[in-house]
């Protein structure tokens, strides 16, 4: 007689295992049943979320240092131009299951290192972006949680893997590193695609729009400086440098000139600024102690909920103008601003700027406020410089009329 399988009742009751469907019957589902199921779905995400982290900072880390062991070790000096296509070979016939290891893909990886690992002074900037990264959602929280308990273990090289970087997919890495013209830009869509957890479709549709210089590039104290809602969008609506082509000055122009033809041509400006601005005036003018302060150009921001006070430098910037701008933006926040607005805001855009200085300069300064540069003004030709026939003969026809008047009186 064949061996029956048998299994359990509760109370240990044996009784004989036939087919059956699965299905809901004799269950009581109360509050707590519920909460159970729900802490049991919330762990294995975390242990999906926390076993592809894993996965993903690892074969970061190998790519990584492939890609540095190419460069550092002059594989193509030692050993020849097709190094590279015979560790493809070696290493698929090793692990032929598994992908990544194309000649094409260790070719990312070499470039992938050179790219960010060109300069010294990129390690500051590496470092910098995990401190600018937000990991405000229980996503990126647990997402960091396991970066930081791996840690990454790293043989010591000459440049480091960038931690922030294991939160980014390997392709995400590679359309970037090939898009991107800079470090900063790099950084910039890095950053974005952590915190606002972008597909690479999405990613790649941003790079194509150069979202980069379209918003959020200027250098500013905003995530110091305001409540985190209002920092992160007022970052977002400061560029980085504004394109003023659509001005022409002549070659040696001043602040003045550049106010006069922004003020003529207004609208484009609006446009150029983005979304959301309104032109509040020009050379506002505030008495204070007995003196007469001018402010370059007033605005208020709709989306911001505050007045934005804009200066004009046709030089690169000095750290005094911080100081100057902290003064306008403190003088508007106590005598124009009303209880319904949020704090104030400062802008300066200047010719040229080093990030150092005004990093430096922002220190000790509590008033939100961001620094931009402004290119592609226009020179006017000589020829639209110099007057006219017809401005030439009319002076000299008042010239003339005026001799003949002097004539007459002195005879």
């Amino acid at each position: 007689m064949p061996c029956q399988k048998v299994g359990w009742k509760g109370g240990g009751e044996e009784v004989s295992e036939k087919p059956y469907v699965v299905r809901t019957h004799d269950m009581k589902m109360d509050a707590e049943y519920i909460d159970w199921i729900q802490e049991l779905k919330r762990r294995y995400q975390a242990a999906q979320i926390k076993a592809a982290v894993k996965v993903n900072s690892e074969q970061l880390l190998f790519n990584w240092q492939l890609g540095r062991d190419l460069v550092i070790r002059r594989a193509e000096e030692k050993w020849g131009k097709g190094v590279v296509e015979q560790v493809s070979l070696d290493m698929q016939a090793a692990f032929p299951g598994v992908k990544g290891f194309s000649a094409r893909n260790l070719w990312f990886m070499k470039q992938w290192y050179s790219f960010y690992a060109s300069n010294s002074e990129n390690k500051v900037l590496l470092e910098e972006l995990t401190g600018h990264i937000n990991i405000g959602s229980q996503k990126l929280k647990q997402l960091a949680s396991e970066i930081q308990d791996e840690k990454l273990k790293q043989v010591d090289s000459e440049f480091a893997f960038p931690v922030a970087f294991a939160y980014v997919p390997w392709m995400h890495h590679v359309l970037i590193m090939q898009k991107c013209k800079s470090i900063r830009e790099a950084l910039f869509y890095i950053q974005k695609t952590i915190t606002e957890g972008w597909s690479r479709n999405t990613l790649d549709n941003c790079i194509r729009a150069d979202y980069y210089h379209a918003v959020g590039g200027a250098l500013t104290n905003f995530s110091e400086r305001l409540p985190a809602p209002q920092g992160d969008l007022a970052q977002e609506l400061l560029k980085e440098n504004y394109d003023l082509g659509f001005i022409t000055l002549p070659q040696k122009y001043d602040e003045t000139a550049l106010e006069d033809a922004i003020e003529q041509r207004m609208t484009r400006f609006l446009l150029e600024l983005g979304e959301g601005w309104a032109f509040v005036g020009r050379q506002k003018e505030l008495v204070i102690a007995g003196k007469t302060r001018k402010i370059d150009l007033l605005f208020y921001h709709i989306y911001l909920r505050c007045y934005v006070v804009l200066e004009l430098k046709v030089k690169a910037f000095e750290p005094e103008f911080a100081g100057k701008l902290n003064f306008y933006v403190n003088a508007v926040d106590q005598f124009i601003r009303r209880e319904s607005d949020n704090q104030t805001i400062g802008l300066l855009i200047c010719k040229d700027m080093d990030r150092t200085e005004v990093q430096l300069a922002f220190q000790g300064i509590t008033t939100p406020m961001g620094v931009a540069t402004y290119d592609n003004v226009r020179i006017r030709e000589i020829q639209e410089q110099l007057p006219t026939p017809e401005q030439i003969k009319a002076v000299i026809e008042q010239a003339e009329e005026e001799y003949r008047l002097g004539k007459q009186e002195a005879q």
